[in-house]
């Protein structure tokens, strides 16, 4: 590599991660502000509120990661820009291509970066972040499933119309056993409550019916202790189980969620799609800040800036907008993933080739 390629590579990952240590602390900043009375009422300990904000550093850049490559790609190219530094590098004979090259390579240290990130400890974090808001800051609101309808092996299925999660008691609870598309057994309650001790279920107005060739065997208690094969989480699908898994985890996770029918299964792709489609966003992203902010305006530094972070947002709304409706509607979790970066890659064609010119 050449002096000049150092030069623009260092400048590029160094101003991202100053844009980064710049905007976190007034994103943990920002959610003290809004949390610090319910830590205080809930008596939260410090060591678990240090721990959260260490998870919440982590997850809210890698959240907020495109805007933060954006502007600072931004914010230097324009520096080089106004300072005609640009103009000096292609005068000098090298090709608009070429002086791209620079931030291509540092675009694959960021994107390796955000997909080790992404696959190995933003999980965690999210784990964390998550726990901490439910332990602590969302203890009294009530947590309910609504028509859980869960296969829970390739020959069983289970069924509860409401589930609260606080109280662990579902209702009008069904139990059902197929051999080859047959019934064999059906379990009944009006009533399914868990008993965390014990670890069994309690099962009010009870009802139970064995398939038999000659005839029927019926089963009744007005209570009954059993051991059923589920776990408590079947009945509580979580949404964001999915954010705090490895890839590895993770897709053998959304196949068993496929197979017992899950009605959270496109939040859950679109959580797998977005550890593939985020690193690639680097490389769009550089393109189209350099193809922007190479050009020395009139307006100076504060236009390519306003135009910089006009698009980082654009691009982050299209995917929060996107990946909604992925889980909300018939979308496909990867069209509505891979979308932003499609649109925008065509945007990124266009003004590098505008560029060149």
């Amino acid at each position: 590599m050449k002096i000049i390629d150092w030069y623009i590579l260092k400048r590029y990952l160094a101003t991202f991660f100053v844009m980064l240590l710049l905007f976190v602390p007034i994103g943990i900043v920002i959610d003290v502000s809004e949390k610090i009375n319910k830590m205080l009422a809930n008596k939260v300990p410090v060591s678990a509120i240090l721990l959260y904000y260490l998870d919440f550093t982590i997850y809210f850049a890698n959240m907020l990661f495109p805007i933060f490559l954006f502007i600072s790609i931004i914010w230097f190219t324009s520096k080089l820009a106004n300072n005609t530094e640009i103009v000096a590098i292609l005068s000098s004979g090298i090709s608009f291509t070429r002086f791209l090259r620079p931030y291509i390579i540092g675009a694959t240290f960021v994107s390796l970066f955000a997909l080790v990130m992404s696959v190995f400890i933003v999980p965690k974090a999210s784990q964390g972040y998550n726990d901490f808001r439910y332990k602590y800051l969302k203890r009294d609101e009530v947590r309910e499933s609504q028509n859980v309808y869960r296969q829970i092996s390739a020959n069983e299925f289970i069924y509860v119309s409401n589930f609260n999660y606080n109280s662990k008691t579902g209702y009008n609870f069904s139990m059902e056993v197929f051999d080859e598309n047959k019934l064999v057994s059906k379990m009944t309650a009006n009533r399914i409550v868990w008993n965390p001790e014990t670890e069994n279920y309690t099962l009010y107005d009870y009802f139970k019916r064995e398939v038999g060739e000659g005839e029927d065997q019926l089963e009744k208690a007005e209570q009954k202790d059993l051991t059923l094969d589920f776990d408590i989480d079947d009945l509580t699908p979580v949404v964001y189980a999915a954010e705090t898994m490895q890839l590895g985890p993770l897709k053998r996770f959304i196949e068993k969620e496929q197979m017992r029918g899950s009605s959270n299964i496109n939040t859950y792709l679109v959580v797998l799609y977005k550890k593939y489609s985020i690193p690639v966003s680097a490389f769009i992203l550089t393109i189209i800040a350099v193809s922007v902010s190479s050009m020395k305006r009139r307006g100076g530094m504060g236009v390519n800036l306003a135009i910089g972070i006009a698009l980082a947002f654009i691009y982050v709304f299209f995917d929060k907008i996107f990946g909604t409706l992925a889980e909300a509607s018939s979308i496909p979790p990867l069209f509505a993933v891979w979308f932003p970066n499609i649109v925008f890659g065509i945007l990124a064609i266009f003004l590098l080739r505008n560029a060149r010119r």
